[in-house]
């Protein structure tokens, strides 16, 4: 097992990373400071993992909802039936919601967690590559509305990361790959040693080596930890992890979500953004290419499917980064070197947005 801590001033929370994790309860129980729990999961994860979490929790009054699969199910509607849950669990303000699933139930039992009572306690339990290294990292939940993505929900800290691969094993290669995407973001944003790294790793990783994928998940998550540490709110840095998701989100909301993976967006997104830094002016064009070539070794989309620009330049104008209403976007000066961007203009936007 590798572990490693978020530190937040006075507030640490630890990142549990390793096998066979959510059946040892040792690992987690001392996350759990009340009475009452409620495990949230879904329906395609709750037949694998859900009974071995379950049996860790022994004396604990404890109940187990388990909602749809799907990115369409984030919803203010499903946060409800997580409302409900916790008010027939007799849930107080010491009350535990462990969240047993991939990002999507991540974001949307940690945001009822934020809500109910105004906040109470839980347990990030990924099961996804995509939110072991990204989403249960951090605070951010939320849920979507037609709109956009994650356009309502708060920044709200986990009491712990218990990040089980031995998950992976039964994660669909669309998913997995899925999941690289992230992981590519963290050297492309910030670490171009960790990209040549994974240049170097593309068939071990294809191949889920065990070794090799504890060292990514494990590297990405001390990235991310030690941004978050220095900016939780997202007022500066913490802004650069979300390199490629303003095209990213704008994609999967033009799509229809579900159509295409969080992690896919992202993927075609971050190609889009270093297209756009060329285009720009600010970064090698071969930075861009070589971005592109390293997610296609990976199965990942690298080209926008088809979408109207207008539509998505209107969505991209949504996004939470932007301020005073004009365009901030997450560019690079290339490998290793992201920088936010002010003021980009519009017509630069639609010009890598239109079809090639």
């Amino acid at each position: 097992m590798i572990s490693l801590d978020v530190a937040l001033g006075e507030r640490t929370y630890p990142i549990h990373v390793g096998a066979g994790l959510l059946a040892d309860a040792s690992r987690w129980r001392t996350a759990i400071r009340g009475r009452h729990v409620l495990v949230v999961s879904n329906d395609t994860v709750a037949p694998l993992y859900l009974a071995r979490v379950e049996a860790g929790l022994g004396e604990y009054r404890h109940a187990s909802l388990v909602l749809p699969d799907g990115e369409a199910h984030k919803t203010l509607a499903t946060s409800a039936r997580v409302f409900e849950a916790l008010a027939a669990l007799g849930a107080n303000r010491d009350a535990t919601i462990l969240a047993l699933g991939g990002g999507v139930i991540g974001d949307l039992a940690g945001f009822a967690a934020a809500c109910w009572m105004r906040g109470i306690d839980f347990v990030q339990m990924p099961t996804t590559l995509l939110a072991m290294v990204d989403s249960s990292v951090g605070g951010k939940t939320g849920v979507n509305l037609p709109a956009g993505k994650n356009l309502v929900g708060a920044f709200h800290q986990p009491r712990a990361v218990v990040a089980d691969t031995t998950t992976l094993a039964t994660l669909p290669e669309r998913e997995y790959r899925a999941g690289i995407a992230e992981v590519v973001k963290y050297g492309a944003i910030g670490d171009a040693a960790f990209f040549d790294w994974l240049e170097r790793h593309v068939d071990a990783l294809d191949a889920r080596d065990e070794a090799i994928l504890a060292e990514a998940i494990a590297a990405s998550c001390r990235h991310k930890a030690g941004v978050v540490a220095r900016d939780e709110h997202e007022q500066g840095e913490r802004a650069l992890l979300n390199f490629g998701h303003t095209f990213g989100h704008a994609l999967e909301t033009a799509t229809g979500y579900g159509t295409l993976l969080h992690g896919e967006a992202v993927a075609i997104g971050m190609v889009l953004a270093a297209r756009l830094s060329a285009d720009l002016g600010r970064a090698p064009r071969e930075d861009a290419q070589r971005l592109a070539r390293l997610l296609a070794a990976f199965g990942l989309p690298t080209a926008a499917p088809p979408a109207d620009p207008g539509r998505l330049l209107s969505l991209m104008q949504l996004d939470k980064k932007n301020l005073g209403g004009r365009l901030r976007l997450i560019l690079w000066r290339g490998i290793g070197a992201a920088e936010i961007v002010p003021d980009v203009e519009a017509d630069a936007i639609r010009g890598v947005l239109a079809p090639a």
